[in-house]
């Protein structure tokens, strides 16, 4: 799940990222307006993009695809 807002350049980015990342490990990608919700809006409106793995923040801001592309791995070598 990807936390954006729009408008954001760094979510953009991160959205590339996240798709680019995803046809060679073939997860869902989600993307979800923080402003649509006032919840979301205040736990992570200050903070986007905020990318959330099984359910725990992997990454604020900016995503760094080396960790990022390590936590895939890992979680695809599970899957076998």
């Amino acid at each position: 799940m990807l936390y954006t807002r729009r408008g954001c350049h760094l979510c953009d980015l991160c959205w590339d990222q996240l798709e680019k990342a995803r046809q060679v490990y073939n997860f869902t990608l989600e993307a979800v307006d923080v402003d649509t919700d006032a919840d979301l809006k205040a736990n992570f409106g200050d903070q986007v993009p905020v990318l959330v793995i099984d359910d725990k923040v992997r990454f604020r801001g900016r995503i760094n695809e080396v960790l990022l592309i390590r936590l895939l791995r890992t979680k695809a070598a599970r899957r076998r």
